[in-house]
């Protein structure tokens, strides 16, 4: 089916323009132009192609307002994070994450890069169907209207030299070879299948030893899929590291095969000058999580200096302390501001750049996050005339002053999703109250 929409402004690869009318046709953009509204749908606002989050762990949503009491680092909010994991089964993570990714809907986002490592049963052993939960997973996304990159993770260790031990058993295949057999079962499932893409993941360097990291490495080359991994996001990772094997994670990920242009470093807080070239001499892409990384008291990555250097940026919520892309792609000039004392480091085109097209392809989806004809039909309105946008110009008023709450209007993959800020599916606060309640 064919529709136009009109748009009051849109960013166009040129820039912000007013009266632009884009044609769909199914899942694609056929035409834009620019002219009178006539019949064609108004969009008000600026639209703006659709957010890709690079960068998600779905069951962390629960945690949200829990780990925030009291003190503590990382390694305590883990296992807090650990408590969760040992309490979903296929059916509830359906309903969790179906009320997750429609909170991202509502936010702009259109596509999700689904970092997944809750593969099995409590005890550790492989459901019937060991896919079952990736297949929630899914089938969550399409429910709630966004594509999908579900990044099976392989995650065979409890630490160096460790073995898995609690919720952590729900992780692991048991070497690289059998992550391989599975995720394998689970691409077939849905080869051939456009709003869906199977891709890899190495947890880390301390949940992946590095002789079963060319196993992931060669699987991600041989089907031109994404590799993701979490990079240097802690000190004490690092530290430790170093110690195993005399070399950093990047270095470890590098002498295996891991780095690349279909490969993203996600974190990358904790790097070396020696660290910041391999990522960009590989153009390895970066996934900035900027709310989760300070929830965490993580610390402020290099991102101009990875930039610079060939590593181009992309954005995630991870654990979702907040699903607001709007939010992770200032913060990322924020925080440089902070660590540097000095402003001005990322045109709001850059950022905005940096949560659309290069998030899409980083997942797979170079076909999207433009507003061009043969792209994906994905258009985002953001209103102009909230509170926080009004009166400001229309690209750096989005960038540095719209909330996820200003999103009106969503169409993914020609899809209308989200109309006057409201998802298709209904109530989506009520939706992740019940499924976050049935949790406790």
């Amino acid at each position: 089916m064919s529709l136009t929409y009109w748009c009051e402004q849109a960013w166009l690869p040129d820039g912000v323009a007013d009266g632009v009318l884009i044609e769909v046709d199914g899942q694609r953009i056929t035409r834009i132009d620019r002219g009178p509204q006539g019949a064609a749908e108004r969009l008000a606002g600026l639209t703006i192609p659709g957010l890709a989050n690079a960068h998600s762990h779905a069951f962390h949503r629960a945690l949200r307002g829990t780990t925030q009491q009291g003190k503590g680092d990382f390694w305590t909010w883990r296992e807090r994070m650990y408590e969760v994991a040992a309490r979903l089964d296929p059916d509830g993570y359906l309903r969790l994450a179906r009320a997750v990714y429609a909170e991202m809907a509502l936010a702009g986002v259109t596509c999700v890069g689904e970092f997944h490592y809750l593969h099995h049963a409590h005890d550790g052993r492989p459901y019937d169907d060991r896919n079952a939960m990736g297949h929630a997973l899914i089938r969550a996304a399409r429910d709630a209207g966004l594509r999908i990159t579900l990044l099976d993770t392989c995650y065979l260790t409890g630490g160096f030299g460790t073995p898995l031990t609690g919720a952590q058993r729900r992780f692991g295949d048991g070497d690289a070879e059998r992550w391989a057999s599975r995720t394998e079962d689970l691409a077939a499932a849905y080869s051939g299948q456009p709003d869906v893409e199977i891709g890899a993941a190495i947890h880390s360097v301390r949940a992946v030893p590095p002789e079963q990291m060319p196993v992931v490495a060669d699987y991600s080359h041989h089907n031109a899929v994404p590799l993701h991994a979490h990079v240097s996001e802690q000190r004490a990772e690092n530290a430790a590291c170093v110690e195993r094997y005399a070399a950093t994670p990047v270095q470890v990920l590098h002498e295996r095969g891991a780095l690349g242009p279909r490969s993203t470093a996600v974190h990358a807080t904790h790097l070396t000058d020696v660290d910041v070239e391999l990522l960009g001499q590989s153009r390895t892409y970066i996934c900035m999580c900027p709310t989760t990384e300070r929830d965490l008291a993580d610390g402020i990555g290099p991102a101009r200096a990875l930039a610079d250097r060939g590593a181009a940026i992309t954005l995630g919520s991870d654990s979702h302390a907040v699903i607001d892309l709007f939010e992770e792609a200032r913060a990322v000039e924020l925080d440089e501001r902070l660590a540097s004392e000095k402003r001005g480091h990322w045109p709001a085109a850059d950022l905005l750049a940096a949560a659309t097209c290069a998030g899409h392809t980083s997942l797979g989806f170079p076909d999207a996050g433009l507003l061009v004809p043969g792209a994906w039909a994905d258009l985002v309105s953001v209103r102009l005339d909230s509170v926080r946008t009004a009166g400001a110009p229309g690209l750096e008023a989005v960038v540095f002053a719209a909330t996820a709450a200003d999103v009106h209007s969503v169409v993914s993959g020609g899809r209308r999703v989200v109309s006057e800020g409201r998802h298709q599916l209904g109530d989506v606060g009520s939706m992740l109250a019940k499924a976050i309640g049935d949790l406790q």
